[in-house]
């Protein structure tokens, strides 16, 4: 009696389900050739410019879907743009906002500076020199 590896099994494994994919491969291409001969032979004989009509109207057909996902994605980043836009110029107007109220902070601190700088030497001498 042989006993199988388990490595051995994966690969039998392997052969198996490649034999079943050809298999099947097989039988759908065998399909499509008898789909498409029924077809040949329903359609009448084309002209170079109704081929290139019919040609023309299955690529319309095939690429609508793609077409009209295409401009709604164009249309979707429009309006990501203008948004994107309005956000600008609202931080633009706060940044701008915030420097103006940061300059009269500046501004007050220096003349509240400014006034107790004056004050300092007015001051009476007992308190400066730790009077009694």
């Amino acid at each position: 009696m042989t006993v199988i590896r388990p490595e051995r099994l994966g690969e039998i494994d392997q052969v198996a389900a490649s034999a079943v994919v050809q298999e099947v491969e097989g039988e759908i291409r065998e399909f499509v050739r008898r789909d498409l001969s029924v077809f040949r032979r329903n359609q009448p004989a084309e002209t170079g410019e109704a081929a290139a009509d019919s040609i023309n109207s299955l690529i319309q057909r095939v690429s609508g879907g793609s077409i009209t996902e295409v401009e709604r994605v164009i249309a979707e980043l429009t309006n990501v743009r203008d948004m994107l836009r309005s956000e600008g110029e609202r931080v633009q107007r706060e940044i701008s906002g915030y420097a103006s109220l940061s300059q009269a902070a500046m501004t007050s601190m220096k003349i509240i500076a400014d006034s107790l700088a004056q004050w300092k030497p007015n001051l009476p001498q007992a308190r400066q020199g730790g009077g009694r």
